[in-house]
């Protein structure tokens, strides 16, 4: 049987703004398997950001229920919403958010040190093996500066695997980057779907970035309008290969 990793039941979420009430969410309800890859996607106001912010246990709904790994996030404190956040949970943001003064090894290797499972004589070992598995087992002792923005989103995306988490959230993971590294980094979250069967629940607004998911969710007004299975998945190796090379002078 597939083991299901989100679990999302009527969540709503609403917010006091002086005197009105805003309903973010509005009965949101879907599940996430393992080896999924599904992306999320909505306009402004269709409370894209709020769900977000439950899924990667940054808030918690006003009512439903939303069990990650079969964990209701609703009985947890602050300390252990933490503690499943960091052991559950990688995240890959749009801006990267790297320490700029540390190396990319030291960067991958900072959740570790919050994971009080992992002992400290395996910390460098599992950064580096993270490291290897975004292709950029020789540049482990560079600094951010000394990256291109692909590059330092592949040591985001190693950061986000250092853990073994259940589920990879992305949001908007290639919004700062051009077109050729976009279609890189997507082809690389393929590859750790299909290859290493990685859960992977990505929010963008773009439609050819979820053209290559197997599932998009689109919101609207706080309500989940669709829910499709994508029957042509597009293979970002294959987008990639067919732009144009440019030459470098």
């Amino acid at each position: 049987m597939m083991k299901t990793i989100l679990d999302l039941r009527d969540l709503k979420r609403e917010f006091q703004m002086g005197t009105e009430t805003v309903r973010a969410l509005k009965g949101i309800s879907f599940t996430v398997q393992e080896g999924e890859f599904v992306t999320i996607m909505g306009s402004s106001g269709s409370g894209k950001t709020t769900l977000l912010n439950t899924l990667g246990c940054l808030d918690k709904p006003s009512s439903g229920d939303y069990l990650l790994d079969a964990v209701n996030i609703a009985s947890l404190n602050r300390n252990e919403l933490a503690g499943l956040r960091n052991e559950k949970i990688g995240f890959v943001f749009q801006a990267y958010n790297l320490l700029p003064r540390t190396s990319a090894l030291e960067n991958v290797a900072l959740p570790l040190f919050y994971n009080k499972k992992v002992p400290a004589s395996e910390r460098k070992e599992r950064a580096v093996a993270a490291l290897e598995a975004v292709k950029l087992g020789n540049r482990l002792h560079h600094m951010p500066s000394e990256l291109s923005g692909g590059q330092q989103q592949r040591v985001a995306i190693a950061r986000a695997l250092v853990n073994e988490p259940v589920m990879i959230l992305a949001d908007e993971a290639t919004g700062n980057l051009d077109s050729r590294t976009s279609y890189e980094i997507m082809s690389l979250m393929q590859d750790l779907n299909q290859t290493q069967k990685k859960t992977i629940v990505f929010v963008t607004h773009e439609p050819d970035i979820a053209a290559f998911s197997s599932r998009t969710i689109i919101l609207r007004d706080g309500k989940v309008m669709t829910d499709t299975i994508n029957s042509k998945i597009q293979r970002a190796k294959d987008m990639l290969h067919a732009l144009p090379v440019t030459a470098d002078y």
